[in-house]
């Protein structure tokens, strides 16, 4: 009988350590296997990489043109700074440039703009530019400020089409590896830890 007890202790522990052992074994499974499913998951958000700089950049374009839509011309640099305070960025001179640019392109290649006007601009204050140019040119037939605005408007709306051009593509490459273009963004936000919409 005490052979038996033995004996039976004996597969008891056997049991006990082959229950271990196999514990052992599922941890290092599940260990290798979630290894794995990140390795992939890594792999996946690399497909939305370029799709999630896109989205970005393109939101930014369109708070950007909400901007440019709500606020008076001379407003723009301080509105640009109060809606995007943790830029750092000369929004004057930025803007200023830009307006230089588009006009210069209405003189050069579109006709439809004088030297004359140009000139004016180049050496005056975005926030003083349609005041000044009113009152040099009280002949020009046509609203000063419906053209500089123009130019704005014109210039983040190409923008924002670009950027919808590139994120399609993205997206269309996606589709064409044979994924959802949900699921791999929903895998790249996990990756990314990102929580927000």
């Amino acid at each position: 009988m005490d052979e038996l007890k033995s004996f039976l202790g004996t597969e008891n522990d056997l049991f006990e350590k082959t229950a271990e052992d196999q514990k052992k074994k599922d941890e290092a499974a599940a260990k290798k296997k979630a290894s794995n499913n990140n390795a992939k998951n890594i792999e996946l958000a690399k497909l939305y990489e370029d799709a999630a700089e896109y989205e970005e950049e393109l939101e930014a374009f369109e708070a950007e043109l909400e901007v440019i839509n709500t606020n008076k011309i001379e407003d723009f640099a301080g509105a640009f700074s109060q809606a995007f305070p943790d830029e750092e960025r000369d929004y004057s001179k930025e803007l200023h440039g830009i307006l230089v640019s588009g006009w210069t392109y209405g003189v050069e290649v579109q006709k439809t703009h004088s030297t004359e006007h140009l000139e004016l601009i180049k050496e005056t204050k975005l926030s003083d530019v349609v005041e000044k140019l009113t009152t040099a040119f009280p002949e020009y037939d046509g609203s000063f400020e419906a053209s500089v605005r123009e130019i704005f408007t014109n210039r983040w709306k190409t923008l924002i089409s670009i950027k919808k051009d590139h994120l399609k593509e993205e997206i269309d490459d996606i589709y064409i590896a044979g994924l959802k273009p949900s699921f791999v963004k929903r895998i790249y936000k996990q990756v990314h830890g990102i929580t927000k919409k």
